[in-house]
């Protein structure tokens, strides 16, 4: 998950209209602006469909879908219509744990290695020592996304991902600071199915899904293309909307696999505010609740460019923060072709469900905030407005960017070598294997767990490369060539920064 929206210039602070007036926009937003709001962003964005729910002391304030499912079609979405949520499913899977604390079945406190005897990390004290709640408080030492470009849609099994992830090793100390970690969820996922005796999937479906009436969300992403109201995935690439896959999303469900509506998300926070009941009905234990969302990491001060915010904390599956007295308790999501939001303000008994069908916009963040202080009768701020005012800044950066690397692709400058010197196989010590091979005049590269992705190479001169994905999720970098002696002895491969920050070094065979 990669949060788009949320790094708002100091100079918005200047952006204001007079309070009264906006106080007055606030009162009146949900009831006579937020259909206009929200199709005016969705055109902006080029967003095909919508759906958001918003609860308070148990009643519906909004639960409605905007839109199509898919884009150039007249399938309207609605409010029952299915968003894969991505990292959303961290704080159900955050909340299992819990759960079967409360149930006597496990301690939060339990080496990984009890459940998993064959769980290893690159440093073996780590691997002693490391406990549940390390697993998904995102402290274990790794960089954000560190290993995801190997895990993410990719061919491997979960057990793979596992032994993959014992090989990573981790840029920080262990518990020295936050990073976040998708894989730890992963692993998580194989606690709760030794302690319960159901996978994770069907736990999730059987002791949430089912006692809370979320009836048509599901937890495995191989389950999207039968789920009869579900929303295509979508993204776009130079400003064109495109449909895209599904993402293989299983090997790590644990971490991003759900996918779920705004009506059954809104039964979900008020499950939450209520502390575990719903209806009468209690379907999880206050402690199942409170416990995931007590602090375990910090990320920073926090902050906000309008209001009054401090400290950015995680819990199990949370992300905590302070905004204007109240806690906040939210998580965004992001996975092949959707970006989502969800935010409880637990002392208000509010909470907040956005859900979008493309992976290329910043309203999904620009809209919680907006029903946020609606919610709290703060100023009208215009989010969206700024957030889109931001990516058009980086998608002119990023197309000067783009042409300046056309432009020298097609000036055909030489590389230090013959393409054919490139060709061949090439081995990262965790991933495994890269080809290169020439094609029309231009270098491929194909990799070992992500059949039907490449990357096509062209030349920059020298020892760079600039390499293209064909799927956009994987994005354009620039990839230079160690040479010595006249031959090729490596490659440093980048992905997305959507996927991952860090660098692969692929060695020539």
């Amino acid at each position: 998950m990669r949060r788009l929206f949320f790094a708002v210039l100091a100079s918005c602070l200047l952006i204001a209209n007079p309070a009264s007036a906006q106080h007055s926009s606030s009162r009146n937003f949900l009831k006579d602006s937020l259909d206009s709001y929200v199709q005016k962003a969705m055109q902006a964005w080029k967003i095909p469909g919508v759906s958001i729910a918003v609860v308070k002391n148990g009643e519906w304030l909004v639960a409605k879908g905007y839109g199509v499912k898919v884009t150039g079609s007249n399938a309207t979405v609605d409010e029952h219509t299915l968003f894969g949520i991505g990292s959303n499913t961290k704080a159900f899977t955050g909340t299992a744990l819990a759960m079967l604390e409360s149930q006597g079945k496990l301690s939060l406190d339990d080496k990984v290695k009890k459940w998993i005897p064959d769980f290893q990390v690159y440093d073996t004290w780590v691997t002693k020592e490391l406990t549940i709640r390390d697993l998904v408080s995102h402290r274990m030492g790794y960089e954000t996304f560190q290993g995801d470009f190997m895990y993410f849609d990719s061919d491997l099994s979960y057990q793979e991902v596992k032994e993959k992830f014992g090989l990573v090793k981790p840029m920080y100390g262990f518990r020295s600071r936050w990073g976040y970690t998708n894989a730890g969820f992963a692993i998580a996922g194989e606690i709760i199915q030794k302690a319960s005796g159901q996978s994770f999937g069907e736990f999730i479906a059987t002791q949430l899904f089912q006692p809370i009436g979320m009836k048509n969300s599901i937890a495995n992403s191989n389950q999207y293309a039968k789920a009869p109201n579900i929303a295509a995935a979508h993204t776009v690439t130079e400003g064109v909307l495109k449909k895209v896959a599904y993402g293989n999303l299983d090997n790590m469900a644990p971490a991003g696999a759900i996918a779920s509506s705004a009506y059954d998300m809104g039964l979900w926070a008020q499950t939450l505010l209520n502390k575990g009941e719903l209806n009468g009905k209690r379907i999880l234990s206050a402690s199942a609740v409170q416990t995931p969302m007590e602090p375990h990491s910090i990320l920073g001060s926090g902050g906000h460019p309008f209001n009054r915010a401090h400290f950015y904390l995680y819990g199990l599956g949370w992300l905590l923060q302070s905004y204007e007295g109240r806690k906040l308790v939210e998580h965004t999501g992001g996975v092949n072709g959707f970006v989502t939001s969800f935010t409880l303000i637990p002392e208000e008994n509010i909470g907040i469900v956005v859900l979008t069908n493309t992976d290329a916009n910043g309203f999904f963040e620009a809209m919680k905030w907006e029903l946020v202080d609606a919610c709290l009768g703060l100023p009208f701020r215009d989010y969206n407005a700024m957030a889109l005012q931001q990516q058009e800044q980086h998608e002119k950066r990023a197309s000067a960017t783009l042409k300046e690397k056309r432009d020298s692709i097609a000036l055909k400058l030489t590389p230090q070598l013959p393409l054919s010197a490139f060709a061949g196989t090439y081995q990262h010590e965790v991933y495994g294997k890269m080809t290169l091979q020439p094609e029309k005049g231009q270098l491929v590269a194909r990799f070992e767990h992500h059949p039907g992705r490449f990357a096509t190479l062209g030349s920059l001169g020298g020892n760079r490369f600039f390499a293209s994905f064909n799927d956009p999720l994987f994005g354009n970098k620039v990839w230079p060539f160690s040479i010595s002696d006249g031959k090729v002895k490596s490659v440093t491969v980048t992905v997305s920064d959507f996927i991952e920050f860090t660098s692969y070094e692929f060695y020539k065979q």
